[in-house]
């Protein structure tokens, strides 16, 4: 059965006949002020088009859910050291710094029928007649939401604060006199209510598009202006959406509900339901929880509640952050139905549907289970669900600090989020990918001005340290979860520390207490790529690392001094990934950085390794650096970093071919056979180096050698001439 056309190939299509950070709940000063912002702004006694009011960023701060065992810091705590995470961001800063204003604004102020100042709409889905016109602006308004958080510049927030002044005219205009008016003084948006409307009735894409996700991504982004940078008006203007929102949806039954959030694409809604939970915990106001829940897609959260994976064929972004919205609900009303079905797909996905590099989905679809190598092409992991898949392990993590959330964080965030911006200034488009192919010799595409990646990907590269450290619930202990350069301020405690740190590059990552003291337990992740040990020193003394197991948070508790310096070393070694649905297609890693081949051709290059093997065994004797950083060669091609972005044709995955069981130029002749899980008699014998000694590697292919004879998979006089080729080896260390 064809799959319905996605948004990216009708976006192709047109172009060729045309020639958040979560919130959390509120202080009680934030909810003061939340209240009196509603208040006002319903009340009609303030303009919404006139000066807004401002709120320190501090009191817009919300101390985090009863739920949470741990806690994040807020953006302006944490500022990023040098290295290529600070140069993309700088990338990033600079069009939040340079792209026109009016030209966010032009689609909101002519639906609004307000003077456009003659600025041309952004393009892309994001123009005058599009139907997911005003989602970018949202966007937008989180870009330099999260830029002023980290830079302070005033002229960002003099910029944000004249987008959500002129947000606010055109809410203002739209409730006294838009045609048609709209339903709810509160209504916000880019184009009238009719696609709502038709929501209702059930119309498909793409006679409309996904219109509850549009008003997602302009809450969103007014609550970030609010709760990053202190702009109350924000908060009223979302309040008053929500209203709308509520006074639409609370009066529909369940059935009608359940349907329209069941329709491909029209019926997507984003996280409309945690954007409303979070205005909630901003307004108090029970009518705005209560919208919140009206967006329960219910047999999918019933499915996954069940541990039922439904997932294959459906719309992988559509779904995605709908979960992120049911942790939320969890939050605010206990209900333990939401975070099991959010634990249980967030499994679904991370491991069986995810790409090597962190992203998921073909062509924007959930594909079957484990279905990786059968689905590897041009049109692999839309960037939208990378973003997506790293808030909801975030946010699972926040409840249960599992370290798997925090491996997957780094793996998405290192190899697929961080290679999405083109490592090239572009002031005009946000020069970020949408989809990233996975097959043999495909090139990654960037711009995606006004499109959902390009959207998100304005949010991504402004945020990369909201997830390098966390604190515990009780505020004793300190997360460190990615070992990226940074430094952070806990001024509650008079504490500053910094990490020094070239990841994702190889290298020893230093913490040091730069300010202040005390007891304070600080807790390393032991990523799970790093089996080739883990190893902490403080003031030089090493530290006993018994408990230092790959997957794992390592504790140093101790009472802290200015000056301590804290080192760790977990050194890179090249491994290989399989695809769990064929063996022998497998992906290069060194350390946590996928590496990429660099080859137009379009079909697997075969690649084999065992041969080149010592009695260590490690694929750095087939795998050789090429002089740069990172940079490795192998037959006759050259491995780079994902992370290098630019439009070089690669090979993610390539296809391992080892036919023969051969040690060094001691070849058997017999055929390497795999057993019942896919894995070769040469996969599973060098799982177990390294070898001591030679006469140690000889007892360990006899061994083997007996079991794969008892399993049928060698014959008597096979299994003889592997031990004798073994024998005759005489492999070096």
């Amino acid at each position: 059965m064809p799959q319905p056309p996605t948004r990216r190939r009708l976006l192709r299509l047109a172009a060729g006949t045309a020639a958040t950070a979560p919130l959390l709940h509120a202080t009680p000063a934030a909810a003061r002020t939340a209240s009196t912002a509603t208040a006002t702004a319903t009340a009609g006694t303030a303009p919404l088009a006139g000066t807004p009011a401002h709120v320190p960023s501090a009191a817009a701060r919300a101390a985090a859910p009863a739920t949470w065992a741990v806690h994040p810091f807020p953006l302006d705590q944490v500022t990023l050291g040098d290295g290529v995470f600070r140069r993309k961001r700088d990338l990033m800063l600079d069009h939040a710094r340079t792209y026109p204003a009016d030209r966010i604004l032009a689609v909101f102020r002519a639906n609004a029928g307000l003077d456009t100042l003659g600025a041309r709409p952004p393009g892309g889905w994001e123009t005058a007649d599009g139907n997911l016109r005003g989602h970018y602006g949202g966007h937008f308004l989180t870009l330099v939401s999260q830029a002023y958080a980290d830079t302070r510049e005033a002229a960002l927030k003099a910029k944000l604060d004249r987008l959500v002044a002129a947000l606010g005219a055109c809410q203002q205009a739209l409730a006294e006199h838009g045609s048609p008016r709209p339903s709810h003084p509160g209504y916000l948006a880019a184009y009238p209510e009719t696609q709502f409307i038709l929501l209702e009735s059930y119309t498909t894409y793409p006679t409309i598009w996904a219109p509850y996700y549009t008003c997602h991504k302009i809450m969103c982004g007014l609550l970030d202006a609010y709760t990053l940078a202190g702009n109350a008006q924000a908060l009223a203007i979302a309040s008053r959406m929500g209203d709308w929102v509520h006074s639409r949806l609370g009066r529909l039954p369940k059935a009608q509900l359940e349907r329209m959030w069941s329709i491909y694409i029209a019926g997507e809604y984003g996280g409309m339901n945690e954007v409303m939970a979070d205005l909630h915990a901003l307004t108090g106001r029970a009518e705005h929880l209560a919208a919140a829940r009206c967006f329960d897609n219910t047999a999918l959260l019933d499915a996954c509640a069940g541990d039922r994976d439904i997932l294959e064929g459906r719309h992988a972004n559509q779904h995605i952050p709908q979960f992120t919205g049911y942790v939320r609900l969890f939050d605010h009303t206990g209900d333990e139905r939401y975070a099991a079905a959010a634990r249980n797909f967030w499994h679904m996905v991370a491991g069986s549907r995810t790409y090597s590099l962190g992203g998921t989905g073909q062509g924007e679809m959930f594909r079957a289970r484990n279905a990786i190598a059968a689905t590897l092409g041009d049109n692999n992991a839309e960037t939208c669900a990378t973003y997506n898949m790293l808030k909801l392990s975030r946010q699972l993590f926040f409840h249960e600090p599992d370290p798997a959330y925090m491996d997957h964080y780094e793996r998405g965030l290192t190899n697929h989020i961080l290679a999405s911006r083109r490592d090239a200034p572009g002031t005009d488009s946000p020069e970020v990918t949408y989809f990233v192919g996975m097959g043999p010799g495909v090139v990654r595409e960037y711009g995606n001005t006004g499109t959902c990646c390009g959207g998100t990907g304005m949010e991504n590269h402004t945020k990369y340290q909201d997830s390098v450290y966390f604190r515990s619930a009780d505020g004793n202990a300190v997360y460190v979860s990615l070992y990226l350069a940074s430094t952070l301020r806990l001024p509650e405690r008079g504490l500053v520390i910094e990490q020094t740190s070239t990841y994702p590059a190889e290298g020893v990552r230093t913490l040091t207490f730069r300010e202040g003291g005390g007891a304070l337990d600080l807790k390393l992740r032991v990523p799970s790529w790093a089996t080739a040990g883990f190893t902490v020193a403080v003031n030089g003394v090493p530290q006993p690392a018994r408990a230092a197991v790959p997957g794992s948070y390592l504790t140093l508790s101790r009472n802290w001094r200015r000056g301590d310096r804290v080192t760790v070393s977990a050194p890179y070694r090249l491994r290989v990934e399989r695809a769990p649905d064929d063996p022998t297609v497998q992906s290069l890693f060194h350390g946590p950085v996928l590496l990429v081949a660099r080859s137009r051709e379009t079909t697997l290059r075969p690649f084999s390794f065992y041969r080149d093997f010592t009695l260590r065994g490690d694929l750095a004797d087939s795998v050789r650096p090429e002089g740069r950083p990172q940079h490795f060669t192998t037959h006759g091609l050259t491995l780079a970093p994902f992370h290098l972005a630019d439009d070089a044709a690669y090979h993610a995955y390539f296809r391992r071919t080892e036919p023969v069981v051969v040690f060094g130029t001691a070849d058997s002749g017999v055929a390497n056979r795999a057993g019942g899980d896919g894995l070769t008699f040469l996969d599973v014998l060098w799982q177990q180096a390294p070898f001591a000694t030679a006469a140690r590697f000889v007892d360990a292919v006899r061994a083997l050698a007996d079991v794969w004879l008892a399993e049928g998979l060698f014959t008597r006089s096979e299994r003889d001439r592997v031990v004798a080729a073994a024998s005759a080896a005489n492999l070096r260390r």
